[in-house]
């Protein structure tokens, strides 16, 4: 993702700044997706894993990259409490 974007952008809702998942972050929330686990913020089920994500910097929401475009919509976020152990 292109660093200068990265440096803008923020979460809608709260106006947190993001940075991208790292390694730990990205498989701990892919292993509660693929276990059926993980709804968005509109009470979806998250059914893919996700190839990169964003995350606020307080670590409460996730925000997925899809072809490297920021899926930034409050709806399709996804919110870390319901997520047992992710790593801060």
């Amino acid at each position: 993702m292109d660093k200068r974007l990265l440096d803008i952008l923020c979460c809608p809702v709260s106006k947190s700044p993001v940075k991208l998942l790292n390694k730990a972050q990205l498989e701990a929330l892919n292993v509660a997706i693929h276990d059926g686990a993980v709804q968005t913020t509109a009470g979806t089920a998250v059914a893919a894993p996700l190839q990169a994500g964003l995350v606020t910097l307080d670590g409460k929401v996730i925000y997925r990259i899809e072809d490297d475009i920021p899926v930034m919509l409050a709806d399709e976020a996804i919110g870390t409490t319901q997520l047992h152990g992710f790593p801060a």
